[in-house]
């Protein structure tokens, strides 16, 4: 496999420089555990990829502490509750008073901007933009990535550990043999509409609406920058789309007596976002380890994706130290299964706040009512609140 190549030797390989695979360096480098991060994509493409930015208090905690955490607490924008929105009218759900938690609102291009600085400025070995990655002898102790750089030099990595953060459309899971994992996943029968709008703020923290026409989302980014979705069919195309229509459909979706009216503005990005929910189990084989989007993904209304990665490069983290402190493989063996609690948790909360907020396109009477029940079931009751608080804003010990 590396003939004709340069043999590099590190501790640990990490395929994939998104959060994840940085966060996971960056960690390793406070105990003095050498990596080498390789990513096909370059820095500037990964910084300016918009990508959904809800943290979890855990995972503002674990940037702070390591010393990544000025960006969030300087430019990111603490929420301590969200509005669920159904039958014309809202109702706040207070996270701090409910479980005394909040999330930080911050782009998941800027928490891998934050990173990739503080990689660099640890002179962390970090190589954008190569190709033709592959990954071999997973099964055996010395696990290998192939690559060729930016520059066209090939290169082959010998490493202990091998992990896998390159995402759900990486070559780190599929290399995994068909026999040895197990594909768990649902397609849902509606995707999401997103766009970016040059406006400002039309609520001060997330509303999720339900209403007849199908769900709304209505999102922040900054102070001029807005993002919003509204559920639609998974083959919608965009173009088709004015945006008068859009906004004229986003404000459908959240009109009431109240008179909630939307911040309009030009909107100078469109997409439609597909839903699937996905686990690999487990998340390891051999010396290979699974991280993030690469082993589960989640859709993104329960602000899940993001936090899950980095609840994985935690516990990764800790039984990676484990090893090269005591020898112990205990932790590395225990890795899937303590991570993949987290994420069925996780997958859970997700598929119910995802099931309660959409509207079917074949949803009759009876469903559109029920659903309608459990929401007022939440807002309704003190405990039935708290358990949506304690989740989206993440739960302890994590």
């Amino acid at each position: 496999m590396g003939a004709g190549r340069t043999i590099l030797k590190t501790q640990v390989g990490i395929v994939g420089a998104g959060p994840a695979g940085l966060m996971l360096s960056h960690l390793l480098s406070t105990s003095g555990i050498d990596s080498i991060v390789v990513e096909k994509r370059d820095h500037e493409t990964i910084r300016t990829t918009h990508r959904a930015g809800i943290l979890e208090h855990g995972s503002v905690r674990m940037l702070t502490e390591t010393g990544v955490g000025s960006g969030v607490l300087d430019k990111g924008t603490r929420h301590e509750g969200i509005d669920l929105r159904f039958g014309g009218e809202s109702h706040r759900l207070d996270f701090e008073d409910l479980v005394g938690e909040s999330v930080w609102l911050y782009p998941q291009n800027e928490v891998f901007t934050d990173l990739a600085a503080a990689r660099a400025r640890d002179n962390g070995d970090v190589r954008y933009g190569v190709s033709d990655t592959a990954v071999a002898d997973l099964a055996t102790d010395v696990p290998k990535i192939r690559f060729t750089d930016a520059a066209g030099t090939g290169y082959e990595i010998h490493c202990d550990i091998l992990v896998g953060s390159d995402g759900s459309g990486g070559i780190c899971r599929r290399s995994i043999p068909a026999e040895a994992r197990t594909d768990n996943f649902i397609e849902y029968p509606f995707a999401w509409f997103g766009i970016l709008t040059a406006a400002p703020p039309s609520a001060p923290e997330l509303v999720y609406a339900n209403s007849d026409r199908g769900f709304a989302l209505i999102s922040q980014r900054s102070d001029t920058v807005q993002r919003m979705y509204f559920q639609c069919d998974p083959d919608e195309d965009p173009a088709a789309w004015s945006e008068e229509q859009i906004w004229d459909e986003l404000q459908a979706r959240v009109d009431g007596p109240d008179g909630f009216g939307l911040q309009r503005g030009s909107i100078f990005d469109k997409s439609v976002l597909k839903f699937r929910s996905y686990v690999c189990e487990p998340l390891r084989y051999g010396n290979l380890f699974l991280a993030g989007d690469a082993g589960h993904t989640v859709p993104p209304t329960g602000a899940k994706g993001l936090n899950l990665a980095l609840a994985d490069v935690r516990v990764l983290f800790e039984a990676v130290d484990s090893f090269y402190a005591t020898g112990s493989r205990d932790l590395l063996e225990g890795y899937s299964d303590k991570a993949l609690q987290r994420v069925w948790r996780a997958q859970n909360f997700s598929y119910w706040m995802t099931s309660m907020l959409h509207t079917r396109a074949d949803a009759g009477p009876f469903e559109r009512k029920r659903a309608l029940g459990e929401l007022g079931g939440v807002v309704g009751s003190r405990h039935g609140s708290a358990y949506l608080a304690e989740a989206y804003t993440g739960w302890p010990n994590a």
